[in-house]
């Protein structure tokens, strides 16, 4: 029973020098104001902090079948099964059509669609790259390559597993 007493009490001793320190988050480094720029407006301060955040998103891929397009706005829909997703074009948007470099005024509705876009801070989906248009010949067996040799590393790792090789049991260990 004393030893119980003793046991929590040092706990909770540790618990009290400990957990302070433990929940409270640490503040993250602003940029400095001579970082940000000249201007000393909140905003420009904002827009430079959230600059490197942007440019760390990974690029996730898209496709599908374009439903809408609004060419004042520079955005299409893509329709999906559940729901459906719009995208920006922006400046530095790369646009392809048929493997050639197209503008914002070649995407059009009912045509195939494909690329990478980033989530803005502001939710809006950017796309980086975009391809319209049905699949190349070229396109088609580099993908064509890429499942098989997917499946074949899939089929490598799925043999070493089941292999006793790859695996010691108790009963093969020497005394």
């Amino acid at each position: 029973m004393k030893t119980k007493l003793q046991i929590l009490i040092v706990l909770l001793v540790g618990l009290a020098v400990c957990g302070p320190a433990a929940a409270s988050p640490k503040p993250k480094a602003s940029p400095s104001p001579s970082a940000a720029g000249p201007s000393d407006s909140p905003g420009s301060q904002t827009a430079a902090a959230e600059a490197p955040a942007a440019k760390s998103q990974r690029a996730v891929p898209f496709h599908g079948m374009i439903a809408v397009v609004d060419s004042a706005a520079k955005t299409f829909t893509i329709a999906g099964k559940e729901h459906s997703r719009t995208f920006k074009i922006t400046e530095s948007t790369k646009i392809t059509k048929a493997g050639q470099p197209a503008t914002a005024a070649d995407v059009v509705a009912n045509e195939e669609a494909r690329g990478s876009y980033t989530k803005a801070a502001d939710g809006t989906l950017e796309v980086k790259t975009l391809k319209v248009g049905p699949q190349s010949d070229q396109e088609k067996a580099a993908d064509e390559r890429r499942k098989s040799k997917r499946e074949a590393k899939k089929a490598g790792a799925a043999d070493s597993a089941t292999s006793p090789e790859a695996s010691p049991s108790a009963s093969a260990s020497p005394r």
